[in-house]
């Protein structure tokens, strides 16, 4: 019984030696982010932030009293209509 118990401690901590050793990804932007870079390049009124599944965010902006509808690629590039 003391054996089984110690097999399966030892493979708990097995079980997260190796889950700290994956390499993190890296976390994408939430919808805060992607509106504070909007901001910096001068859009106002940033809403309806959605992401889409292919990790691109789409939302209305106001830039110069035009509202658009802008669209921001996964490495960030904007993209405004």
């Amino acid at each position: 019984m003391n054996r089984l118990l110690l097999a399966l401690v030892l493979a708990g901590f097995a079980d997260s030696a190796a889950a700290q050793t994956k390499p993190a990804s890296t976390p994408s932007p939430g919808s805060a982010s992607v509106k504070t870079q909007l901001q910096a390049l001068h859009y106002n009124n940033v809403h309806d932030l959605r992401r889409g599944p292919d990790g691109q965010w789409v939302g209305k902006a106001t830039q110069n009293g035009v509202e658009k509808q802008v669209t921001i690629g996964p490495k960030g590039t904007v993209t405004a209509r």
